[in-house]
């Protein structure tokens, strides 16, 4: 069989991607968190992408596809090694690539590299300026990662380079800053927005990066859940309370909160509950023919509390 290596394996993506490929590849994988109790068809290393080491899992194992998902996206990290973890580690990824004759390439960026703005139009597609490290300075690092990754594409033509934005993620395995945000009782809002919002489900994101190994895509993809639903829906039906706060208000306390360890998020993440980042997925569609099987009530009730 041939080989398949999976970064970011022992995160809940990671591993619904390798149950998703085992069947077709023999899967390895590396994370910097140990994977208890992972299947043995799988091999597993506890590794740092950043260190030398990390080489030598491409000397000896020689995969023909890798799957990039080993990404710092919480802020609970230093800014410093939040950075150095997704554009070095992703740059030594790309390096090794390279050189030891990977032939198919899947990258997991994010539709948040489009930002959130009053300007934006509805349904960005592929084409749309990466425009978030204008407002939201804290994830210009995932603008980077995307950047470097869509360079890498086009400077080697013979590896099938896919570079995926998918819409937030939610589900009962996957950790995310929104199933965060949503998890919240009381969550805050800001005054006078309720902007639409996309989601996909943990598992159809999966199928969606299996089919992409598949398939040898080359190019870059939105991919989008079953539909767009406004943000205090959203709320509501995940079992929180939306409490809308005047905008100057929300932004001193968020700040001060987030300064202090005691909120998950840095203000420039207020953009997103304010202004729609919605994209279109159609040109992921008509490459994979991918229909999500989980309907918004289904992905709704993985986070509801």
């Amino acid at each position: 069989m041939e080989r398949l290596l999976i970064t970011g394996i022992a995160g809940g993506q990671g591993r619904l991607v390798a149950k998703r490929l085992s069947d077709q590849f023999a899967v390895s994988g590396v994370d910097r968190a140990p994977w208890e109790g992972h299947p043995d068809y799988i091999t597993v290393h506890t590794m740092d992408l950043r260190k030398k080491k990390f080489e030598d899992i491409f000397r000896r194992e020689r995969p023909s596809a890798v799957v990039h998902l080993a990404f710092v996206r919480h802020f609970r990290a230093d800014p410093m090694v939040r950075h150095e973890i997704n554009v070095v580690g992703t740059k030594r990824l790309l390096e090794c690539c390279a050189a030891y004759g990977v032939k198919r390439l899947v990258v997991l960026s994010s539709s948040y590299v489009y930002g959130a703005l009053p300007e934006s139009p509805y349904y960005m597609d592929e084409d749309t300026t990466l425009n978030v490290s204008r407002h939201y300075p804290d994830i210009r690092d995932l603008a980077e990662v995307d950047t470097l990754c869509s360079t890498f594409l086009w400077k080697y033509p013979e590896i099938a380079t896919a570079i995926l934005r998918p819409v937030p993620t939610l589900g009962y395995y996957v950790h995310s800053a929104i199933g965060a945000y949503l998890k919240l009782r009381w969550v805050p809002t800001i005054m006078g927005f309720n902007p639409m919002v996309q989601f996909i489900h943990e598992e159809d994101l999966a199928e969606a990066i299996g089919r992409t190994i598949e398939l040898g895509l080359r190019g870059i993809f939105n991919v989008t859940g079953p539909g767009a639903v406004p943000l205090k829906v959203a709320i509501r039906e995940t079992g929180g309370t939306a409490v809308p706060l005047l905008e100057p208000i929300a932004r001193t306390a968020i700040d001060g909160l987030f300064r202090l360890g005691l909120y998950h998020l840095p203000p420039g993440a207020l953009d997103f509950v304010k202004y729609p980042c919605t994209i279109d997925g159609r040109r992921f569609r008509e490459a994979t023919q991918f229909q999500p099987l989980f309907t918004l009530e289904e992905i709704f009730g993985s986070v509801r509390h």
